[in-house]
């Protein structure tokens, strides 16, 4: 009988089931643990145990660096959008509008500005779940906007870069923020502030080939994939087998291409350890700059 089938089972199935959020657990990469949401969260989204540091998003970074999660927001300049009416399975303008529904941000980055233990800092946060933060018009902008708030500010200027490279997307363009973004650091230096840069995985193609790469300090999270091409482009390019471990920050921290590896937790204290020390202020001493933060945090994670 029809009315059965259709009617009376669904509805027993539906009396008993239970709905369970999709991201209760997660699965450690590395380890294959099952770990509980909450707990990885409480842990600044590392995963207890095997100590894998999974990729967060631009607010979560700023949230994560910045004293009780405060920071003051800073505008970033638009750009025109898709200059060179690029196509290729999609419309590059659906690709952006897409990613901007998913993540609800711009772009790949985020700029604040506030106290990180005490000292007067702005930080610029690239999110690689914007369509990989890859560096385009936009992102460029965001840099140099930026560096120039620090320029104005008088504060150390930090950028934790996570990115494939350059925006494919915009073409010459895209590539033409690699020589801007090096006139900004250059600015920086003439200065006197100092720019460190906290490499996360992944940092990659042409990100790593410009501002990635001319900090005055480089700090790289721990088990960072870091490089131009990945390795498995370098293996086939080379037709060798690469040493266990080649590109990832420790590997590079022995080879002098790092300076230090440090736990996501530890970040906020080295950041100011190192930015006070450059700009010999001596600990306790918060500067003329410090700003003013609002009660409750600007931004919360995507």
């Amino acid at each position: 009988m029809n009315w059965i089938s259709e009617v009376v089972r669904p509805r027993i199935k539906t009396l008993f089931k239970r709905e369970t959020p999709e991201n209760l657990w997660i699965k450690c990469p590395d380890s294959g643990q099952m770990v509980f949401h909450k707990d990885v969260e409480a842990n600044g989204y590392v995963i207890p145990g095997s100590e894998h540091h999974m990729r967060v998003t631009a607010p979560e970074r700023l949230r994560l660096t910045f004293d009780e999660g405060k920071w003051l927001d800073v505008a970033l300049p638009e750009v025109a959008i898709d200059p060179l009416k690029f196509r290729d399975e999609k419309r590059y303008v659906d690709r952006l509008k897409d990613a901007r529904a998913k993540t609800g941000a711009q772009d790949a980055f985020k700029v604040g500005y506030g106290r990180v233990k005490g000292l007067p800092m702005t930080i610029a946060a690239q999110d690689f779940h914007f369509m990989g933060g890859s560096l385009g018009m936009a992102a460029g902008e965001a840099f140099i906007k930026g560096a120039e708030t620090a320029l104005e500010k008088k504060t150390p200027y930090v950028v934790f870069a996570a990115s494939g490279g350059a925006r494919m997307q915009e073409g010459i363009l895209s590539l033409m923020q690699l020589p801007r973004t090096t006139v900004a650091i250059r600015r920086l230096r003439a200065a006197g502030l100092p720019y460190f840069v906290v490499l996360t995985n992944p940092t990659t193609g042409g990100v790593t080939a410009s501002y990635a790469m001319l900090g005055d300090i480089h700090i790289a999270e721990p088990g960072a994939l870091i490089g131009f091409a990945g390795p498995r482009v370098i293996e086939q390019t080379i037709r060798e087998k690469l040493p266990d471990g080649f590109q990832r920050s420790e590997y590079l921290k022995d080879h002098g291409m790092v300076d230090m590896v440090v736990h996501r937790r530890d970040l906020p204290e080295t950041l100011s350890r190192l930015g006070r020390l450059l700009m010999k202020q001596p600990a306790g001493e918060t500067g003329k700059a410090a700003p003013a933060l609002p009660p409750q945090p600007v931004a919360e994670a995507v």
